[in-house]
């Protein structure tokens, strides 16, 4: 598969990841395994092209509480419960990606996640999520423009 195309397999993974996360934080299914597979069979593609995405959901879901953790240490002058669920699912997966993802660079994890905010939030979505990602950036430890 060429680059372009891993890309935007990636990109359609992570927009399938937001989708889930966010109907996942207004509805929380009693069954994750059928509530993924009902899920996948509404989307345009196979359900293997959505691979990367469906990480990003059960790494999301394994390490919610810690993601939280992070985020309310990270949001500054600003409540957790008051973070729009969709900002608050763009951050859990740039979030995830950049803590336990080392194959991907953070930048590209907050470029992807500012790009989110601008196809699914509003104006101002970006500079919060853009702030808040920034902050994390500086306390990872590592370059921030490479893979490990």
């Amino acid at each position: 598969m060429s680059n372009k195309a891993l890309f935007a397999q990636r990109r359609d993974g992570r927009v399938a990841a937001l989708q889930y996360l966010f109907a996942w934080s207004m509805n929380r299914p009693a069954m994750l395994a059928e509530d993924l597979k009902v899920f996948f069979e509404q989307l345009e593609q196979p359900r293997d092209h959505y691979a990367f995405g469906e990480e990003l959901i059960h790494g999301v879901l394994e390490h919610i509480e810690e993601l939280d953790v992070m985020i309310k240490g990270l949001v500054h002058n600003w409540e957790f419960s008051r973070i729009a669920k969709v900002d608050l699912a763009i951050l859990r997966i740039a979030m995830f990606e950049m803590m336990f993802r080392k194959d991907i660079p953070p930048v590209v994890s907050i470029n992807e996640a500012i790009d989110l905010s601008k196809l699914f939030s509003n104006a101002d979505s970006k500079r919060f999520i853009n702030g808040v990602l920034d902050r994390l950036k500086g306390q990872l430890g590592r370059d921030s423009r490479k893979a490990e």
